[in-house]
Parts: structure tokens; sequence; C-alpha cells
């Protein structure tokens, strides 16, 4: 007897999100901070869970650490809405501020969740397409567009390519617009602070910024993140949000890592480092292998055949990295998550085995 389709069925051809996750010993696939927590760190973090009373639900807008992350930032309390991860803050706003009809407007290749979440709020994407040589945005193509959109996504730095967007700009077409321009900086605390887009971030402005604790701050298996924004763009999202959905552990460890925020510098500078020698080493190691400058802990490497060097890499050397080969504009490209400096090491040696030339 055939199965009942309970599905929407404009929603028939969805497939759920796969990053083809398989456990290797290099685990370089999934732009986690490879490093780890400062030292002392996590024995404050959990401290802080042991004070939490489990049988009491969380503070539904999690304000100790929305006021931690706004004394960060130089905002209102009003300015911030903390959420389950950036992906749940990205539904949220989709949905809030998108709606029927509505038109996003984004910069491919980038995160394909953008385009998903679009969909399932009802709106219509206008995807303007990056230069596929440098991957830059194609400001003037945002540009033209921009009148008709609802809500602008600009990722900086991109995901999976590592461009930064120029902060004049994006001010320069908030004044052109009255779309809300969503500036995506999941990655921003591997760049520089001057490239970040917060400054921009104002009640009478249509400016929001997202940020992460899963990146820089090494927090990928908490979740929880945070939308800088206008107060009514706060206000739309907070009365879509599912109740409750930053338990009380995520809520206090990120405040643990707010307060530490300076804790992770040399951190962060080791990463850029290690990043930067791999950008140099990898060309070195075949003249068929192509990469692009990035200013996060991730570049973009083209590497022919690259979707067998994937499978091979996994299987044969137990290295996972990650296949964007299929993906529109990347074709032969591989995301590579900056390890250790040991992990970096055996990426190269495998690759001087795998890409000849």
């Amino acid at each position: 007897m055939p199965q009942r389709s309970f599905i929407r069925p404009d929603f028939e051809d969805l497939e759920p999100y796969d990053p083809k996750y398989v456990a290797c010993d290099v685990m370089i696939s999934a732009n986690e901070n490879t490093y780890g927590l400062p030292e002392g760190v996590k024995d404050q973090m959990v401290a802080a869970v042991a004070e939490q009373a489990f049988n009491r639900y969380p503070d539904p807008m999690a304000n100790g650490l929305r006021d931690a992350v706004a004394q960060w930032h130089g905002v209102g309390r009003d300015n911030v809405i903390i959420g389950n991860g950036g992906d749940e803050l990205l539904f949220n706003l989709l949905f809030s501020c998108g709606g029927n009809g509505g038109v996003l407007v984004s910069c491919p290749p980038e995160f394909s969740i953008y385009a998903l979440y679009a969909r399932m709020a009802g709106m219509r994407h206008v995807p303007v397409m990056r230069d596929l040589a440098t991957f830059e945005v194609d400001q003037a193509g945002v540009e033209a567009v921009a009148k008709d959109a609802r809500i602008i996504i600009i990722t900086s730095p991109n995901n999976p390519t590592g461009n930064l967007v120029d902060p004049a700009w994006v001010e320069r077409l908030s004044g052109m617009t009255d779309a809300l321009i969503l500036v995506d900086e999941a990655y921003i605390d591997f760049a520089r602070d001057e490239d970040s887009c917060r400054r921009l971030v104002r009640d009478d402005g249509n400016v929001a910024v997202l940020g992460t604790f899963s990146k820089a701050f090494a927090l990928a298996g908490v979740r929880c993140g945070y939308i800088l924004a206008p107060k009514s763009a706060v206000d739309a999202m907070s009365a879509v949000r599912q109740p409750y959905s930053v338990d009380v552990c995520a809520q206090a460890i990120a405040t643990v890592a707010v307060r530490n925020r300076e804790s992770f510098s040399p951190i962060l500078t080791q990463i850029a480092s290690e990043r930067e020698r791999m950008l140099a080493e990898l060309p070195a190691v075949s003249s068929d292998i192509q990469v692009w400058p990035s200013a996060a802990n991730f570049y973009t490497a083209r590497i022919p055949g690259a979707h067998d060097v994937w499978n091979r890499l996994r299987d044969e050397y137990s290295v996972l990295v990650r296949d964007f080969s299929s993906t529109p504009g990347l074709e032969d490209c591989l995301r590579i998550t900056v390890g250790t400096p040991e992990e970096n090491d055996r990426l190269v040696a495998a690759l001087a085995e795998l890409v000849k030339g």
C-alpha cells in the first residue's frame, strides 16, 4: 500500500538541508572554530550552567544576554534580539518582515538557506549573482532592483567565498531603498572591526546585522545568535518567534562568552595566520589549485575534479571538507575551514598526493 503524502503540495520538491556530515579525523567542513575555547572560559561556562534552575522556563526574551550584547555593540536592548542560532533568526526576519509576495534580493553564491527560507515565508527571491571571477558583490545590479525589494541580504564575509562588503556602500544602499537590509556577519569576528556594518544600525534606519556565537566564539554546539536592528524590526521578529527558543544553558554560556570576548583575540589571530598560510601553500602544491582571498575562518579552492577529490579526502585520508562543486558559479570548488596547524598540514599532504600539476 503506498504511503500517504502529508507535505504541502508546493513543498513537495524540498529536500532536507544536508551538509554531508561524516565523522573524520580532520573535520574542516563546517566553518567551526577548530581551536576551541580559551583556557578557563569553559570552566566559567560550566559554573554558569550549574547555577541555572532547569525546572524553570528560560527568560523568553533572554534579557540578560540582550543587555550584554547591547553593551558590547553600543546599542539599546530594544535593538537586540537573541535566537536559537542565526538560522532561527533568519527565518523569523524573512517571515515577519518579508511575507507573501515580498521580494528578497540576495547575492549568490551564498548561504543556501536564504532562498529556502524566503520560499517558506512566501517571498519571491531575486538573486543578483556575484562576479564569478572575484566573487565580489555586483553593486550596480543590487542597486537596480533595490527599490522593489522588501528585504536585501548581503553576507560579509560571504559564505562560502570569504569576501567582505564595504560598509560605506551598504550605507549608500540604505539611502536608495525602503527595504530592510540585513548584513549577515556570522564571520565578521575573523575580520577587522572597521569591516563591520554594526555602526549602521539605528532606530530611524533600515540596516540590521546578524551575529552568532557559533563561529569565532567556538559555540556551534550551543546554538545561539543575535540580530542588531531597528526596534520596529526587533518587535516584528519577536512577535513571530517560538516561545522559549533559547534555553537557559545557551543564555548562560553565551553571556560568559561576551564577558570574556577579549580572551578570544589570540585564537582569532592564529586562525587568520593559518588562513594566510594555507592560501599561500595550496597553490604551491599544484598550479591547478586556485584560491581566493578570504576574511573568514575558511577559504574556497578550485581544484580539477573537486567532487572526486572531496570523496577521496574523506575516504582515504579521513579529512572532511565541504563540496560546493555542484553549486552554480562554484564548479570544481571546495570550501575548506581553517584548521589547527596539524590539521592543515594533513590537508596539504593529502592534496599533494591527490592533485598533480
